[in-house]
C-alpha cells in the first residue's frame, strides 16, 4: 500500500457512509464501515486514538442498533417492531 492510499481511502469511506447514515439507507452496513475505518484510523497512525475509537464504538452501535422510524431503510423495507409477550 502507498502512503497516500492508507491516508485518503479511509477518510473517502468515511464519506461515503456518513452519506449513507445521514439518509438513512444501509444503517447496518455503513455503520459497520463506520466502525472498520475508524479502527483503521486508530491503528495506522500514531496520534492520539481516543477521538476515531469513540468515532468506532458509535458506528459500532448504529450498526446494531439499526434504522430509525423517518429513514429510507424503514421506508423501503418496514419497520421492524419488537413485541414482548405479556406473562
Amino acid at each position: 500500500l502507498t502512503p497516500v492510499f492508507a491516508v485518503v481511502a479511509p477518510q473517502i469511506i468515511l464519506g461515503i457512509a456518513g452519506i449513507l447514515l445521514l439518509v438513512g439507507l444501509w444503517t447496518p452496513i455503513a455503520g459497520t464501515l463506520v466502525a472498520v475505518s475508524e479502527l483503521w484510523i486508530v491503528f495506522s497512525r500514531a496520534s492520539d486514538p481516543w477521538a476515531p475509537l469513540i468515532s468506532a464504538a458509535l458506528g459500532a452501535s448504529l450498526a446494531m442498533i439499526g434504522p430509525g422510524a423517518l429513514s429510507l431503510d424503514a421506508r423501503l423495507f418496514g419497520r421492524k417492531h419488537i413485541k414482548i409477550p405479556q406473562r
